[in-house]
């Protein structure tokens, strides 16, 4: 075998390190990078859905004025008296059934009447009852429904 000797190993070995030195380097690959999704479609939103009608108040007396707004609230009635119910709502509805049920005594019914309206606001709904020959003297009721949802009950005396 032959040996080399030190100072040509010593070359020999810097050559091939430098060689390998000025080697092109391997570059990592570079990342996939996947394509955008394309942008979402925005649907527009839906209109807000109507509010309905709530109840605000139910006022009686025996006069209104041209707003259907009672004139003087009142609890007690003459016999001879036209007695008015204003029954007030806010809200928006293309429409709406306001029913107002009239009692006497125990619960005889005196009169049952309903009125649809299609509000786009604040709204003012008046009944009546009336009877020329005079009201019995006792205790009364009305009751208020809207939609069929009782909203209100007021007791009125005649006396």
């Amino acid at each position: 075998m032959k040996i080399m000797h030190p100072a040509s190993f010593a070359l020999t070995l810097g050559i091939a390190v430098a060689l390998s030195a000025c080697g092109k380097k391997e570059e990592a690959p570079a990342p996939v990078v996947a394509p955008a999704p394309p942008p979402a479609v925005v649907a527009p939103a839906p209109p807000p859905a109507p509010e309905g009608i709530s109840f605000v108040s139910l006022t009686l007396g025996n006069a209104v004025g041209a707003d259907q707004v009672v004139s003087v609230p009142a609890s007690t009635f003459a016999p001879t008296d036209t007695i008015y119910a204003a029954v007030a709502t806010k809200g928006a509805a293309p429409s709406a059934a306001i029913v107002a049920r009239w009692t006497f005594g125990d619960g005889q019914l005196v009169d049952e009447s309903s009125q649809s309206i299609a509000p786009s606001g604040p709204a003012t709904t008046t009944f009546h009852i009336s009877k020329p020959d005079g009201w019995p003297l006792g205790n009364y009721k009305v009751d208020v429904t809207i939609d069929g949802n009782p909203v209100a009950s007021q007791g009125f005396e005649v006396k």
